[in-house]
């Protein structure tokens, strides 16, 4: 369990940092360039890519014995973290609380986020079922 725990951290701050290093070009060049939505639109898509490489990255350093759970833990507990980290720092950056963090978000970028952490949660239980051949039943590849 502390290896899946060390795994989860792992993914977390590999994403979170990309994100963070992220965030600065898109507030301070792209916003003004294109506005909010739009910004964070076109982060997007680098966010996911980021996801799926972390993803492969920590599934084939867990090794050919990883289960469907195991990739559910980290992706669970990767979660948690991004949620916990992101919320404190974007809450004390921009001075605000949930509730108004949460009405300041656009529409339309605010679902993709939402999609996008969802991914983040399912994708090393999905990188391990494609790396191991498309099975979920057994952490053997094929």
């Amino acid at each position: 369990m502390i290896r899946l725990l060390k795994f989860s951290a792992i993914y977390f701050a590999l994403v979170f940092g990309a994100g963070f290093a992220l965030g600065p070009i898109r507030v301070l060049w792209l916003v003004p360039r294109v506005g909010e939505r739009l910004a964070e639109l076109i982060e997007a898509p680098i966010m996911l890519a980021v996801v799926v490489f972390a993803a492969r990255w920590i599934v084939r350093r867990l090794g050919p014995d990883t289960t469907p759970s195991d990739g559910v833990i980290v992706g669970s507990v990767a979660l948690g973290l991004l949620l916990s980290c992101e919320s404190g720092v974007v809450l004390w950056l921009r001075g605000l609380n949930i509730a108004e963090y949460v009405a300041s978000r656009d529409p339309v970028a605010g679902a993709v986020y939402l999609v996008l952490l969802a991914l983040f949660a399912v994708m090393p239980l999905v990188v391990a079922h494609v790396l191991r051949g498309g099975s979920l039943s057994s952490g053997k590849t094929r």
